[in-house]
């Protein structure tokens, strides 16, 4: 039995999760692929404020004297650990809002977790992972991936960005211009304070994004803005050149000591953010996510056009075939199941949530395991034997209904998965282009 099954109060475990009706999202199901599953420690939840001084304000620009105001930015961020909680300590229940169809007021939901609040921290020197939210998202949509890489050794930190209204389009360029600044400064910070704690190890650094969030760690990770394109230009008196490729304060938003980069249903492609050559810049390998069914920010322009231009980066594509965009947020919680619009937040028209949190899970931890922890087992599970998961053979068929492949022997089912539980997936993989 895995360690983070440490004796909890019964009642406190029959409050938290059966008045839900659901689940913790960071506990797969029985279908789950082999590396989805919770690991061996005990999770914990804390909350932080850090505070940025002299920020530009984009949307405070006055046209009158060309110039935009400063203000202090405070981001709150939500850190997950490997912990050991007392043992009568109830589960957090994470409770939060999404903005709702108009004129609507947000809509508010709970999600049952396994992180116990304020639990002591493992000391150890933990891989560091900074995670960034979609546009108008919460943290508490996220933890299907923050609690799981928790129990599993990693230090998760999940920024809330505080967005500007995605009702509201008159914000977005505040949007543009603070994602990778935010995940910038938030991993510099925690680099520094956590690895002084002894909980993190600031030399192995992990980015992972969702949507916008996609967006912003990709440029964090090196994806060069580029200065000529629509979205630098877009940004009055030049306020967002500094940023941008050949800019004077580019440094502050790229994160160092970067070992790996995840982007699941990335943002940015449409917005021609990078231009052609721009994510050509990012050198960390490089895991993107993506349903080819993608109406939001596109598949061909978003994901795929990504892992073709990011030719210096040992880099993998992950498609889930007739996928949309919903792919990075938890299952829907009974509370956002009355209206369309609120349903839409989480789940995809075609595939099983449960179903694509438990592959996001097994894929994201194999590459974290291999690149962050080097871990080089772990690349048998990303090197599949065939490119189009549908097409791997078992034959004859394994002495157990349940029995997951464990690769070679002639078995071409992806390493992990349970026989005729991988379909509908295609996995590419190019190597760094050698410099």
């Amino acid at each position: 039995m895995h360690r983070f099954a440490i004796p909890l109060s019964v009642i406190g475990l029959t409050l938290a999760f059966g008045a839900l009706g659901m689940e913790p999202p960071s506990r797969p199901g029985i279908d789950a692929p082999a590396l989805a599953h919770l690991g061996e420690h005990a999770v914990g939840v804390r909350t932080v404020t850090l505070v940025q001084h002299g920020q530009v304000d984009p949307l405070g620009f006055d046209p009158r004297t060309g110039t935009a105001p400063k203000r202090d930015r405070a981001l709150t961020v939500d850190i997950w650990y490997p912990a050991a909680p007392a043992p009568d300590a109830v589960p957090e229940i994470y409770r939060a809002e999404l903005p709702a169809e108009p004129p609507l007021p947000p809509a508010a939901f709970s999600v049952p977790g396994i992180a116990v609040r304020d639990a002591k921290a493992i000391a150890g020197k933990h891989p560091l992972v900074i995670v960034s939210h979609g546009y108008g998202n919460v943290t508490a949509v996220l933890t299907w991936l923050t609690e799981n890489l928790a129990s599993k050794g990693y230090v998760v930190a999940a920024i809330r960005h505080e967005d500007p209204s995605i009702n509201d389009r008159t914000g977005f360029p505040q949007l543009l211009m603070r994602r990778p600044l935010d995940i910038g400064f938030v991993a510099r910070e925690l680099q520094r304070t956590l690895g002084d704690e002894g909980i993190a190890d600031p030399a192995r650094t992990a980015l992972i994004g969702y949507s916008m969030g996609g967006y912003g760690v990709l440029t964090s990770a090196g994806a060069a803005l580029d200065p000529a394109g629509p979205l630098v230009q877009q940004f009055t008196a030049g306020l967002m050149a500094p940023w941008a490729a050949g800019g004077s304060q580019r440094d502050e938003l790229l994160v160092k000591n970067l070992r790996a980069v995840v982007a699941l249903a990335p943002a940015g492609g449409a917005l021609a953010a990078w231009g052609k050559d721009g994510v050509g810049a990012i050198g960390s390998p490089l895991l993107l996510i993506a349903g080819d069914h993608d109406r939001t920010v596109g598949y061909a322009s978003g994901a795929r056009a990504i892992y073709e231009q990011a030719v210096r980066s040992d880099r993998y594509l992950l498609t889930y075939r007739f996928g949309g965009h919903a792919i990075g947020l938890n299952p829907v919680p009974d509370a956002m199941r009355a209206r369309l619009w609120d349903l839409d937040w989480f789940e995809d028209p075609v595939w099983r949530k449960e179903r694509i949190i438990a592959i996001n899970l097994h894929m994201i931890t194999a590459f974290l395991d291999r690149f962050v922890k080097d871990d080089v087992t772990r690349a048998a599970y990303l090197d599949v034997p065939v490119t189009e998961s549908s097409a791997g053979d078992w034959t004859p068929p394994p002495a157990r209904y349940d029995e997951t492949s464990g690769g070679g022997g002639g078995i071409t089912v992806w390493k992990g998965f349970q026989r005729r539980h991988a379909e509908g997936l295609e996995l590419l993989h190019r190597p760094a282009a050698a410099q």
